[in-house]
């Protein structure tokens, strides 16, 4: 299987084996860095070590090119359909870092405050551990970032894009999605994302700076069926 046909195993195994838990039959990311989890196949072992690493209160988020298979014991609280798009140009010409600051862990409590607010996705108390991370500042507060999540050989998702509701029509996130997919070109890196397939005003955004839909994504929010 092509690595960004299923980008969290691939990165789980990978890059961000360190921020994960479980085997090699299934694995999730520490609870504290994110929701995504994937088993390896849809093999009976790998999807029994997936319902493993759920729990009633605590779903996981598996995203892949094909059908989500809930394993024995546990329920789909959410199915739905995304894409994910591939930035298919040179981003360089359009990224520019004045006026934006790369973010520390230091800045995690307004990172994780400004993705409670505006919820461009699961964000965790260290999902900015994931990758690179910028932002804008207004009068010292954080009004806007965008940072990388999943990375594979090759390849790193540019995700976390949001803006404090008193900033947004300025374009702070086509400006940090550009330059966070230009750094990541600058490595020799592919840049993607990922956008729910109902969200045409993002995919358009996207399009707008040069990423081009790849494929459709399956996504089902798991969790252990508490009877």
């Amino acid at each position: 299987m092509h690595p960004p046909d299923q980008p969290v195993w691939a990165s789980l195994t990978t890059h961000h084996a360190a921020l994960s838990l479980g085997g090699p039959l299934a694995r999730r990311f520490a609870p504290d860095v994110n929701v995504f989890a994937a088993a390896r196949d849809n093999s009976p072992d790998a999807l029994a070590a997936l319902a493993e690493l759920t729990s009633p209160g605590a779903p996981v988020y598996v995203i892949q090119t094909t059908p989500v298979a809930i394993p024995p014991g546990c329920v789909a609280l959410k199915e739905a359909r995304g894409v994910q798009m591939l930035a298919t140009r040179d981003l360089a010409p359009l990224a520019s870092m004045e006026g934006i600051d790369i973010l520390t862990d230091e800045d995690a409590p307004e990172m994780l405050a400004l993705a409670q607010l505006t919820e461009p996705g699961p964000f965790l108390p260290r999902t900015h551990c994931m990758g690179r991370f910028i932002g804008v500042r207004v009068d010292g507060r954080l009004v806007a970032m965008a940072g990388e999540r999943m990375r594979l050989p090759g390849y790193t998702e540019v995700s976390g894009v949001c803006t404090h509701p008193d900033a947004r029509g300025q374009g702070l996130a086509r400006r940090l999605s550009t330059a966070v997919g230009a750094a990541i070109q600058a490595r020799g890196e592919q840049a993607f994302l990922h956008a729910w397939r109902s969200n045409q005003a993002a995919i358009a955004l996207y399009e707008s700076l040069g990423f081009e839909i790849r494929t459709e994504m399956f996504v089902a929010v798991i969790a252990r069926n508490a009877a």
